[in-house]
């Protein structure tokens, strides 16, 4: 499981002109499943997200996290995250997990979340053709895999 993480002061994810998940201040995940993954993935990376320290205390220094600002979660699916061009300049996508597969960790991976940061999460449409808008407070984005 890969994930992209950045610190947002606002995001938003819009299918066909219409705006399905939204948030002001918190972190835009984009998660991409490998072959490998399974449910077991799952946890430790909500568990990673949730205590990821990356907002600012009164001095500036990067000590809390999520849940300590009130943040959302805007969880996005990208299969995009496992694209190698290791050959040539057209990415291959060998290596992310099955649409099939990738769905329902994407639908557990909400699922989840929400359990465990109830009413905080906003996601996108699982192969949806999304336009993601957002404004990165920092910058800061990292990169997460498990």
């Amino acid at each position: 499981m890969r994930c992209v993480v950045q610190r947002v002061s606002s995001a938003a994810v819009h299918v066909e002109g219409k705006e399905i998940g939204s948030i002001d201040k918190g972190l835009l995940v984009f998660v991409g499943f490998g072959q490998e993954d399974d449910e077991m993935v799952l946890e430790p990376m909500l568990d990673k997200l949730l205590k990821l320290r990356v907002f600012s205390d009164e001095d500036g220094k990067m000590k809390h996290d999520i849940m300590d600002v009130n943040g959302k979660m805007l969880l996005v699916s990208q299969f995009t995250l496992y694209g190698s061009l290791k050959k040539g300049h057209r990415p291959s996508f060998t290596k992310a997990c099955p649409p099939e597969i990738a769905q329902s960790l994407y639908d557990a991976l909400l699922a989840k979340a929400e359990a465990l940061y109830p009413s905080k999460i906003q996601s996108g449409i699982f192969g949806a053709d999304m336009k993601v808008h957002l404004v990165n407070d920092g910058p800061v984005t990292l990169s997460l895999e498990l």
